[in-house]
């Protein structure tokens, strides 16, 4: 994809969404880091029938901690792989007390050694709760960013580097909202909805599958 319809592909997606959104729900930093530990291999619907009555109970690192594992996965073992997502958020929350005073970090050194946080979840916290122009790159970018030639990659750091590259600064705050939207409900894995896409003129999916209708 070329750098001019680079610009014309997210303006467009602004157009549509001018201030898009994580679908998680949260109220603090905390619940937001809380939400997206629990979201890996999970849906966001999922983690959020979860959340609704665990943050009702518990919403602060002591909180957390004062459930105990039983008290805690007896909230969230409706969500896959709950076991070691338990653990992993137990120990994050004694970290945040014992080395940052209950607070969450806003630096991806302190994000990635908490336990259960990669690359993606420290992107995800430092651009919605710290407003950093960051790409978390999940399986709907990995997929969008390769089928449409936005950012081809590899792997997922190849593609968000890629992302980091190509995408003009004036949308790359928002652009990992806008990018995990279409993916999710518009250029979708098995049947891309590309009758509906409002950037499908800036797309090479697109265009392949108008010049070769068996693709």
């Amino acid at each position: 994809m070329r750098t001019a319809t680079i610009a014309t592909f997210f303006a467009t997606l602004q157009a549509t969404n001018p201030q898009p959104k994580t679908e998680l729900v949260y109220n603090t930093s905390f619940e937001l880091l809380t939400a997206v530990l629990l979201s890996a291999q999970a849906t966001d619907v999922s983690v959020n029938k979860a959340t609704l009555t665990l943050f009702q109970l518990a919403n602060t690192p002591q909180q957390i901690l004062e459930l105990g594992l039983a008290g805690l996965e007896a909230h969230i073992k409706s969500i896959g792989l709950y076991h070691s997502k338990a653990r992993h958020l137990l120990q994050t929350c004694q970290i945040l007390l014992d080395k940052h005073q209950g607070s969450v970090p806003d630096t991806r050194e302190a994000l990635e050694s908490l336990p259960g946080v990669g690359r993606k979840t420290a992107n995800v916290v430092l651009n919605v709760a710290f407003g950093q122009p960051t790409i978390a790159v999940d399986t709907h970018i990995f997929r969008l960013a390769n089928r449409t030639g936005l950012a081809p990659g590899s792997t997922p750091l190849a593609v968000e580097q890629a992302l980091l590259r190509r995408i003009p600064k004036i949308f790359l705050l928002h652009a990992h909202h806008w990018l995990i939207l279409h993916g999710r409900y518009i250029c979708q894995a098995r049947r891309p909805r590309c009758w509906e896409c409002a950037v499908a003129s800036c797309c090479q999916f697109k265009a392949k599958t108008l010049s070769n209708p068996a693709l």
